[in-house]
């Protein structure tokens, strides 16, 4: 993932903003979802290929998320992936951890 100034996410951020993008938007492929990522962030995140088809592969293992075959816009055979139940209790709980790290990380800066 391509951040500008080079900076990186936390650890577990990619898949918090994949289920968060599918639970938003529905069944998506995997180009679909980094254009939203990369939308909805004001150009901000870039989410390569490298970085998002293994996450998308290891929510799916999971159980996070689900996948079948379509079509998509361009009429080219693409996996669409929806979230499971399961995944949506994993969101719930990630976004909880991201928002109390963040609320954490809020606090050390906010100190003078």
């Amino acid at each position: 993932m391509s951040l500008e100034r080079s900076a990186e996410l936390l650890p577990g951020t990619l898949d918090l903003l994949i289920l968060k993008a599918v639970a938003a938007r529905g069944p998506m492929h995997g180009y679909g979802i980094a254009l939203h990522l990369k939308h909805v962030s004001g150009q901000v995140l870039d989410v390569g290929e490298s970085s998002l088809y293994p996450a998308l592969q290891r929510l799916m293992l999971n159980g996070h998320l689900a996948a079948e075959w379509g079509v998509s816009e361009n009429n080219r055979r693409a996996r669409f992936y929806t979230l499971t139940a399961r995944g949506r209790k994993q969101l719930a709980a990630e976004r909880a951890e991201f928002d109390r790290i963040i609320g954490a990380i809020q606090r050390v800066l906010a100190t003078s």
